[in-house]
C-alpha cells in the first residue's frame, strides 16, 4: 500500500502551472481591451484545463479503487477509511457538477437553449456573467462562494500535514487577496472574478476552480490511502533470534529452543516496563543482581508509539534461576603458545575429576604436576593441537579439541642488574640517571622478558658501547661476551656526570634457540 501511495500522491504538473500562468496573463490582456485573439487564447486555456481536469479525476479514481479493494480485502482495517473516502467523493462530485451547472447556466443565457460550453459562439459577452453570477436576488457567486467554503473547511479537517493543509487553503481560498484587490477594491470575491468578465473567461475560471478541487480531492484520498498503514507498527531491522528455555542443559536431558525472526524499529524504541518500574535504557537491556540461588518470576509489558501516535501495550511474563557460582579458569594467553618454554594450562571438565582427565598435544609435549599442565611446542608457525579426554561412565570420550597458534618468544630487554642501598635485587634499563658506582661494579649485561605473562631468560652473546669524545666522534668498544671488556670499564672511569653513553648491537639468544639483535639502550652517568 506504501508503495501505492508513493505512486498516486500527486502535485501540480507544470503543464497546469503553464495554463495557470495563461490564465493570469490573459486576464491582464482583458484589462486592456486586447483584441479577440485574446478571447480565443481563453479557449485554448480552457482545453488545457479540461484534459488536466480528466487526467487529476483519473488519478483520484485509481486512489479510491485501492481504498475500496483494501476495504473488501479487510473491512475492519479499511472501513473507517473507506468510508471517509466515500464521502470526500460524494463532497467532491457534487461541487464539481454544481460548478459545471454555472458553466452551463452562463453560455445558455449568453447562446441561447442551444449554447454549448464546448463551441462558445459569444465569447466576448461580459454582460451575461455578471447576470448569472451576481444577480442581487439569484445570483450563484455567493452561493459558489459558500459551497468552496465549505468544501475547503471540510477538506483541511482531514489533513494533519501543514504544508497540504496550506496548499489547499491556497488553491481554494475565496478571500480577496493583494493581487485581486488592486482591481477590486472593496468587492467581494465574486464580484472581482465575475463582474464584466466575457463568457469565455468566466467558464474557464470555474473550470480552474473545478481543478482546484480535484486537487484537493487527491491530497485528501492519499492521506486516508497513508492512514491505512498509520496505526501500524514500523520496523527497519529484522534479525533472527533464538530463545532457549535455557542454556544450561543437564546431559540426558533434551535441549528446547524456538527460533524467531524479530522486527525492531532502530529510530522508535519502545518503552519497556518490568515489575511497574521503567528500564533506564532504549535497548530492552534488563540486568538485576542476584543475591541468592533460587527460582525468580518477573513481568511486565512494552509501550510501543504507533504511526499515527496511538500507544498499545504488549504484557509479558518470565522467569529466571540464580545457581550457585563454579568457574574452569584456563590461562592460555589467548590460544597462544610460545615454543621452547613450558606454558601453563588449566585444564578441567565440569562435573568430572582431575584424576579421570587425560590430555595429549601435538607439535610438542604436554606435562602435567597434580592439578596444572605445562605445554611446551617445538616449531614456531605450526600450530599446537591439545585433545582432551575423559572417563565417562567407564569410557574414554574426547571432551575438547583446542588449536593453540606457536609463535616465538617476544624479544627481551637488556639491562644491567645491580643491588640497591638496601640489598634489593634491581635492573636498570637506560633512559634515567644511574650511578658511577654501582656501573663500576657490574660485571656486564644480561636480557630477559619479565612482563606481567611470561618471564624468560636470555642468554647475551655480544654488545658494543659507544661514546663520544669532545668533537662528538662516536667510539665504539667491542664487549667480552655478556661481560664489560677492560676498555669499556676505562671508558666507564673517564665519565663525568651527566655523561651518556649507548649500548647497542646486543645480541641474545632464547630458550626457543632463535638469535635476535635487540634494541639499544641508553645509559646516563649519575
Amino acid at each position: 500500500m506504501a508503495n501505492a501511495h508513493n505512486q498516486t500522491v500527486g502535485r501540480m504538473s507544470p503543464r497546469q502551472k503553464m495554463i495557470n500562468l495563461m490564465y493570469i496573463v490573459l486576464t491582464a490582456m482583458l484589462a486592456l481591451n486586447v483584441s479577440s485573439d485574446v478571447l480565443n487564447g481563453f479557449t485554448q486555456v480552457e482545453d488545457g484545463l479540461t484534459r488536466s481536469n480528466r487526467t487529476v479525476a483519473d488519478r483520484n479514481r485509481t486512489i479510491y479503487d485501492q481504498l475500496e479493494a483494501f476495504n473488501e480485502q479487510n473491512p475492519e482495517k479499511g472501513g473507517v477509511w473507506y468510508a471517509r473516502a466515500s464521502e470526500v467523493r460524494q463532497r467532491t462530485t457534487a461541487l464539481y457538477s454544481y460548478i459545471d451547472s454555472l458553466k452551463i447556466a452562463i453560455v445558455k443565457t449568453s447562446d441561447g437553449e442551444d449554447g454549448d460550453v464546448r463551441n462558445i459562439r459569444n465569447l466576448d459577452d461580459t454582460e451575461t456573467p455578471s447576470v448569472v453570477m451576481l444577480a442581487p436576488r439569484n445570483g450563484k457567486g455567493r452561493q459558489l462562494r459558500q459551497r468552496i467554503d465549505e468544501y475547503r473547511t471540510y477538506a483541511t479537517q482531514m489533513l494533519d500535514d501543514t504544508v497540504q493543509k496550506h496548499n489547499i487553503e491556497l488553491a481554494l481560498t475565496t478571500t480577496v487577496t493583494n493581487e485581486t484587490r488592486a482591481v477590486g477594491k472593496g468587492k467581494l470575491w465574486e464580484e472581482v472574478l465575475f463582474e464584466n468578465m466575457p463568457v469565455v473567461a468566466s467558464v474557464t475560471l470555474l473550470s480552474k476552480i473545478q481543478n482546484d478541487v480535484l486537487y484537493a480531492e487527491g491530497e485528501v484520498l492519499s492521506t486516508l490511502l497513508k492512514n491505512i498503514d498509520a496505526s501500524d507498527l514500523r520496523v527497519n531491522q529484522v534479525d533472527a533470534f533464538v530463545i532457549p528455555d535455557s542454556r544450561l542443559v543437564m546431559r540426558g536431558s533434551n535441549y528446547t529452543a524456538n527460533i524467531v525472526l524479530a522486527a525492531v524499529d532502530t529510530t522508535q524504541r519502545p518503552a519497556v516496563y518490568i515489575n511497574g518500574t521503567r528500564l533506564d535504557n532504549d535497548r530492552g537491556l534488563y540486568e538485576v543482581a542476584t543475591s541468592k540461588s533460587g527460582n525468580f518470576d518477573y513481568n511486565g509489558y512494552i509501550e510501543v508509539t504507533h504511526g499515527d501516535g496511538t500507544t498499545s501495550k504488549h504484557n509479558f511474563t518470565s522467569s529466571y534461576t540464580v545457581m550457585e557460582p563454579t568457574a574452569t579458569i584456563s590461562a592460555t594467553m589467548m590460544n597462544v603458545l610460545y615454543a621452547g618454554i613450558d606454558n601453563p594450562l588449566s585444564i578441567a571438565v565440569p562435573g568430572i575429576p582431575n584424576n579421570a582427565i587425560s590430555a595429549t598435544m601435538t607439535n610438542g609435549t604436554l606435562s602435567r604436576n597434580g592439578d596444572t599442565w605445562a605445554a611446551h611446542p617445538d616449531k614456531v608457525g605450526t600450530e599446537a593441537v591439545v585433545t582432551v579426554t575423559a572417563n565417562i561412565d567407564g569410557r574414554q570420550q574426547t571432551v575438547a579439541t583446542t588449536n593453540f597458534r606457536v609463535r616465538k618468544l617476544p624479544d627481551p630487554m637488556p639491562y644491567i642488574a645491580y643491588t640497591d642501598s638496601k640489598g634489593n635485587p634491581e635492573r636498570y634499563r637506560g633512559g634515567k640517571p644511574f650511578a658511577k658506582s654501582l656501573l663500576l661494579k657490574t660485571d656486564g649485561i644480561a636480557a630477559a622478558i619479565d612482563d606481567d605473562m611470561l618471564n624468560v631468560a636470555y642468554k647475551v652473546l655480544s654488545f658494543e658501547t659507544v661514546f663520544f669524545d669532545s668533537m662528538g666522534n662516536a667510539i665504539p668498544e667491542v664487549s667480552d661476551g655478556a661481560n664489560f671488556s677492560d676498555r669499556q670499564k676505562n671508558s666507564f672511569r673517564r665519565l663525568t656526570r651527566g655523561k651518556r653513553f649507548y649500548i647497542s648491537r646486543v645480541r641474545a639468544i632464547g630458550p626457543d634457540g632463535i638469535e635476535r639483535t635487540l634494541a639499544p639502550m641508553e645509559v646516563i652517568v649519575n
